[in-house]
């Protein structure tokens, strides 16, 4: 691969051409070691964000709603029951917490706000009182409402529709031929139909997965044409931060630039999504705002579900130093 050939894709893909597998392959297979190399493909990931995306950054932030006990044993979940790690186990968290949290990442200029809840998927009792207090958020905030409950029905999604969500987030996590790898207590195809499940009920959908996990760099590639072939808005790249307690706790975290690598490639192959970061991007150290110049243009602030994340008035003046608008 050479920077005439990285150059030729990207005006291909200007041009309303999609890259193929072959050519995306050779893109991730590139030497994150040849600094050249890799900041021609960030620069081009950049034109692409630029043509299709323009400068518009969106920021989000979630509240983990309810935590631990999950039945499912997905390996890299410290909320997982299967597994022993210091995570907090709690029930649905009152209203007037979460209607806090939203005040305050509202008064930070944040556009999203999400309800996480941890486990399969929400009872329709939760949904009840879930959509209760999307309810009253819509009504108290202006925040863009989203909501991350696990796998749900038509009938759930038409429901959180209803009370004022706007998107859902459902992620695949890794491609179809390493999922079962990752997770044993439901299938791929089970997240597949959440996702479908929401869309059919006029949900934008927020879908991404997490890199790290032991897969393949023709795993990255393939899981980043999955969520393509799903037509999602946003989608967003978790990188694994091994977690104490569960099977992938011993994985080492990948390197700065093949993570900065991974996302170009992401752009290249998804040119009309929000590509967004998510967990786990501290593992870029300083290179956080590399990413913001390869092809990144949102990203999840503040604290993460089971892990700290960032301060979101130091993300701010990064994404504006990286040419953004944030308002």
């Amino acid at each position: 691969m050479t920077k005439d050939t990285i150059s030729f894709l990207k005006e291909q893909i200007i041009e309303g051409k999609d890259i193929t597998i072959q050519d995306a392959l050779k893109l991730i297979h590139i030497d994150f070691k040849d600094n050249g190399l890799l900041s021609h493909l960030l620069a081009c990931a950049n034109d692409i964000r630029e043509k299709f995306m323009g400068y518009q950054a969106e920021m989000c932030t979630i509240i983990n709603a309810k935590s631990g006990k999950c039945p499912e044993d997905c390996k890299f979940c410290a909320q997982s029951a299967y597994y022993c790690t210091n995570v907090k186990k709690y029930r649905l968290i009152d209203y007037e917490a979460i209607r806090a949290k939203a005040l305050e990442v509202q008064a930070l200029g944040v556009h999203r706000f999400s309800l996480v809840t941890s486990g399969r998927g929400p009872t329709d009792e939760d949904i009840e009182i879930l959509t209760d207090f999307y309810k009253r958020l819509r009504k108290e905030t202006h925040l863009k409402l989203c909501a991350s409950l696990g796998i749900i029905t038509y009938e759930q999604a038409v429901k959180l529709k209803e009370s004022g969500v706007l998107m859902y987030h459902h992620n695949i996590e890794c491609c179809k031929d390493y999922y079962a790898t990752i997770c044993s207590t439901h299938t791929y195809e089970d997240r597949i139909q959440a996702i479908k499940n929401a869309k059919k009920a006029g949900l934008d959908v927020c879908c991404g997965g997490i890199i790290g996990l032991g897969e393949s760099k023709e795993h990255r590639v393939k899981m980043a044409f999955e969520i393509k072939a799903l037509d999602v808005r946003s989608i967003p790249i978790n990188v694994l931060t091994p977690i104490k307690g569960t099977p992938l706790e011993k994985n080492v975290i990948l390197e700065p630039n093949e993570i900065l690598k991974t996302m170009a490639v992401f752009r290249f192959i998804n040119p009309n999504s929000m590509i967004r970061y998510a967990a786990g991007r501290s593992a870029l150290r300083d290179k956080q705002i590399k990413g913001f110049k390869g092809g990144i243009n949102a990203a999840l602030v503040g604290d993460f579900l089971t892990t700290l994340g960032s301060n979101v008035e130091e993300d701010k003046t990064m994404m504006k130093k990286a040419g953004f608008s944030i308002d």
